[in-house]
C-alpha cells in the first residue's frame, strides 16, 4: 500500500464530491470555525500545521453530528513585516536574501521580492497547496488575503474600526509607541527583526539647576529624590547642549533626536566635555540643596539622559562609586576633586525596607562582598534584590515630607507627579534595545 496514493486518492475524491463546500441551508444546525490567519512572509511550517489540525478535527467532528460547517480560511498579509522584508531586499540586505533562499527560492524571483505585493502573490498560493495536500477541510471557494488589495475585506475592517469607535471601545489620543526611525512607522511587537517584547517605559527626568542651564537625569525611582547626595557623570564621554522648550538642558548626544520624537522642541547649542561638569555644583530637585557632580564608571553618556542622581543609600551602583571615591585620593585629584569634602558625602535614610534596614545599599554590598563598581554581577544581583524588595516591602520615613509613612509603591507616583506638576522633572520615554525609538503618535 502507497500510503501518498492513498491519500491524493481521497482528497481528489472529496474535491470532487465538494465535500467541505458548505451553502446556508435552513434546515440543518450550523456551525462556524475559524482560526488566526497565517502570516504571509514566508511559508507554513510545523507550528501551522499543529494550529490547524485542531480546527481541522473540531471541523471534522461537527459534521459528523451531521452540522452545516462552514471552515473559510485567510493569509494575513497586512502590517509593516512584509513592507519592510520586501525595503530589505531592495536594498540587498543579506540576511533577509539568505533567508528566502533557505527557502528555495531563486534569485529571479527574490529580485521580484522587493515589491510587496510579490509576497502576497507568491506565498498564499503555496499554503494554499499545502494545506490541501494536508487534508484541511476548508472550503477554499471562501479564502482571501487581507490587505488593501482585498476591497471587501479591507472595507469591513473599516466598517468595524467605525463601529468601535462610535461605541466608544476605541480611545484616540497621544501615547507612547515604539517607534521605527529609519522607516519612520509604528513598529508592532511582530513588525521587529529583533526586540520582541519592547514597551515604552516611563522614566521621571529630574532637572538639576545650574548657571543657566539644567543637568537633567533620567530615574524611574523618583520617590528616592530624599535621599539624592550628588550627581554621576561620565567623566570620559561627550554630552550635548541643547534649547528645550523655553530651558537649556545637558544630555546625551541621542537624547535630542528622541525628545523631539516625544513631542519636544529641541535646538542643540554645543557638545559639553564630561570632563568639564566634573566638580560642579548643581540645586537638586525636591530636595533644594546644592550637589557635587563626580564622575563614575557605570554612567555612560551615551546611554539614557547619561547622567545619573545619586542615591547612595538605596542604589548598590550610587553607593559603591562613593565609596570607590571616597578610598582613592588619587583619583580625587586627578578629577580636581576636594578629597574631604568627598569622604564627607553619606548615605541618607529615606526609607524603611524591612529585613533590609534603613540603608539597604550598604548592606546589600557588605553582604555580597562588593569590592569595586566592576564587580556587575554582584551589583546586577543586589540592584535587583534591593528594587524589587523596596518596591514591595519598602515605607517612607518621616523625613520624606508629604509621602512620609506611605508605601514606596504609593509614594512614587506622588513624587513623580509633584516634581512634574512644579517644572521640577519631565516625563521621559525610553527602551532598552537601542535600534528603536520612542515616539509620541497623534491618532
Amino acid at each position: 500500500m502507497n500510503p501518498k496514493a492513498l491519500q491524493k486518492k481521497w482528497q481528489k475524491k472529496w474535491e470532487k464530491a465538494k465535500l467541505f463546500e458548505s451553502e446556508p441551508k435552513e434546515e440543518q444546525e450550523k456551525y462556524f470555525v475559524n482560526c488566526p490567519y497565517p502570516y504571509m512572509n514566508g511559508y507554513l511550517h510545523l507550528g501551522h500545521a499543529f494550529t490547524y489540525l485542531r480546527a481541522d478535527m473540531v471541523s471534522r467532528y461537527q459534521r459528523m453530528k451531521n452540522k452545516n460547517v462552514l471552515f473559510p480560511f485567510a493569509f494575513h498579509c497586512t502590517g509593516t513585516p512584509i513592507v519592510a522584508a520586501a525595503q530589505r531586499v531592495e536594498e540587498g540586505e543579506k540576511t533577509q536574501i539568505k533567508a528566502l533562499k533557505q527557502m528555495g527560492l531563486s534569485d529571479s524571483l527574490i529580485k521580484k521580492f522587493s515589491k510587496p505585493e510579490e509576497w502576497t502573490n507568491h506565498f498564499p498560493g503555496k499554503a494554499i497547496q499545502d494545506l490541501k495536500e494536508f487534508g484541511a477541510s476548508v472550503d477554499w471557494r471562501r479564502s482571501f488575503i487581507t490587505t488593501s488589495l482585498n476591497p471587501s475585506y479591507d472595507h469591513f475592517i473599516r466598517w468595524q474600526f467605525n463601529k468601535l469607535l462610535a461605541k466608544e471601545y476605541l480611545i484616540k489620543g497621544s501615547f507612547p509607541v515604539v517607534w521605527c526611525p529609519k522607516r519612520e512607522t509604528v513598529v508592532g511587537d511582530h513588525d521587529r527583526l529583533s526586540g520582541e517584547g519592547e514597551t515604552p517605559q516611563e522614566y521621571t527626568l529630574l532637572k538639576f539647576k545650574g548657571d543657566g542651564h539644567f543637568l537633567v537625569a533620567a530615574t524611574l525611582r523618583p520617590e528616592t529624590v530624599f535621599g539624592q547626595t550628588n550627581i554621576w557623570v561620565d567623566g570620559e564621554g561627550t554630552y550635548v547642549k541643547a534649547k528645550v522648550g523655553d530651558e537649556v538642558w545637558v544630555m546625551s548626544p541621542k537624547m535630542p533626536q528622541k525628545l523631539r520624537l516625544q513631542g519636544h522642541e529641541v535646538e542643540e547649542l554645543e557638545d559639553v566635555e564630561g570632563r568639564s561638569l566634573v566638580g560642579q555644583r548643581y540645586i537638586a530637585p525636591q530636595i533644594n540643596n546644592e550637589v557635587l557632580v563626580l564622575p563614575s564608571k557605570f554612567c555612560d553618556a551615551s546611554i539614557g539622559s547619561g547622567i545619573v542622581t545619586s542615591v547612595p543609600s538605596d542604589s548598590p551602583d550610587d553607593y559603591q562609586g562613593l565609596v570607590d571615591l571616597q578610598n582613592s585620593s588619587s583619583d580625587c585629584e586627578g578629577w580636581g576633586l576636594d578629597f574631604e569634602e568627598v569622604k564627607a558625602i553619606q548615605p541618607i535614610p529615606i526609607l524603611d525596607s524591612g529585613e533590609m534596614g534603613t540603608l539597604p545599599a550598604p548592606k546589600l554590598c557588605a553582604d555580597l562582598g562588593v569590592k569595586n563598581q566592576t564587580e556587575r554581577n554582584k551589583l546586577d544581583k543586589a540592584k535587583q534584590e534591593l528594587y524589587m524588595h523596596s518596591f514591595n516591602h519598602g515605607v517612607m520615613l518621616d523625613t520624606t515630607d508629604y509621602v512620609a509613612g506611605k508605601p514606596v509603591e504609593e509614594a512614587r507616583d506622588i513624587v513623580k507627579n509633584k516634581l512634574v506638576e512644579k517644572g521640577k522633572a519631565a516625563i521621559y520615554y525610553e527602551l532598552t534595545h537601542d535600534g528603536l525609538q520612542i515616539a509620541w503618535l497623534k491618532l
